[in-house]
C-alpha cells in the first residue's frame, strides 16, 4: 500500500497570513485607544486640572499682593476684583496680562489699557470655563451691577450698564479695548473712566467673547475712608 504525503505549505508559511493581519489589525486598535484616552485625558486635564492648579496659583497671588500692601509697594499686580453678582466671597486678583500664563492666575489687565483712576478704560478679561474659571457667571451679570476695583490706595466702584449676555462678539473684536469702548467711537478721546470685562475665547466652547462696559461712580480712599475723591474727567 502507498502513502501520499500530506502537501507541503506553501512558501511564506501558510496560516502566518491571517495571524499576521490580526496582529495588525491589533496594533491599529490599540493605538486607537490610546488616541482616545489621550484625548480624553486632555479634556479631563483643561475642565479639571487647570481649575485646580489656578485655584492654587490665585491663592499665592492674593498672598503676594497681601504682602506687597503690608510693605507699601503696589507690586506687579493690579488688585482685587469683587463682583457680589459672582457671590460674597467672590475675590479674584486682577494680574497684568492678556497670555495665557497670566489668565491661569485670575482675571487680565489689559497692558495698554488704562489703571483705575485714569482717564480711559480699564480693560479686564477671564475664561468662563477652565484655569479657574474666574467668569463663569459672566452671563448672569445685570445692568446696574456694582463691581469692585481694590487697588493698594483705594477702591473703585463701577455700575454697569449693560447684561453679561447682550454683547456677544467675536473674539478677534478690537473696539472693547479701545479707551472708548464703543463701535461707534474708534479713535474718539476718553471722557471718563470705564471699566470694560470680557470673557475669553474658550478651548471646546465658543471663539466669541462675552463684553460688559461699567462707569466709574465713587473712589474711596483707603487711608481716609470718608474723604471723597473726585472722579476723573477730561
Amino acid at each position: 500500500m502507498s502513502t501520499v504525503a500530506p502537501p507541503r505549505p506553501a512558501p511564506g508559511g501558510g496560516r502566518r497570513g491571517p495571524r499576521r493581519r490580526f496582529s495588525i489589525v491589533g496594533a491599529i486598535g490599540l493605538v486607537l485607544v490610546l488616541a482616545g484616552l489621550s484625548v480624553l485625558g486632555y479634556v479631563a486635564w483643561q475642565y479639571w486640572g487647570t481649575n485646580i492648579v489656578s485655584k492654587q496659583q490665585q491663592a499665592q497671588v492674593r498672598e503676594a499682593i497681601s504682602e506687597d500692601w503690608k510693605n507699601g509697594t503696589d507690586g506687579k499686580n493690579i488688585g482685587l476684583l469683587r463682583v457680589p453678582r459672582f457671590g460674597k466671597d467672590y475675590e479674584v486678583p486682577i494680574v497684568k496680562g492678556f497670555d495665557p500664563g497670566s489668565l491661569a492666575k485670575g482675571v487680565g489687565f489689559y497692558p495698554k489699557g488704562d489703571l483705575p483712576g485714569e482717564l480711559g478704560n480699564f480693560a479686564i478679561a477671564g475664561h468662563r470655563v477652565t484655569h479657574g474659571e474666574p467668569f463663569r457667571d459672566f452671563l448672569k451679570l445685570r445692568k446696574g451691577d456694582r463691581v469692585y476695583v481694590e487697588t493698594r490706595t483705594a477702591v473703585f466702584t463701577y455700575v454697569l450698564r449693560n447684561a453679561g449676555d447682550s454683547i456677544t462678539v467675536d473674539f478677534t473684536e478690537g473696539w472693547p479695548l479701545q479707551q472708548v469702548p464703543d463701535p461707534a467711537l474708534r479713535g474718539e478721546p476718553p471722557t471718563k473712566n470705564v471699566l470694560t470685562m470680557l470673557t475669553c475665547s474658550e478651548l471646546f466652547h465658543t471663539d466669541n467673547r462675552n463684553v460688559v462696559v461699567g462707569d466709574l461712580v465713587r473712589i474711596v480712599d483707603k487711608s481716609d475712608p470718608e474723604r471723597k475723591i473726585p472722579l476723573p474727567s477730561a
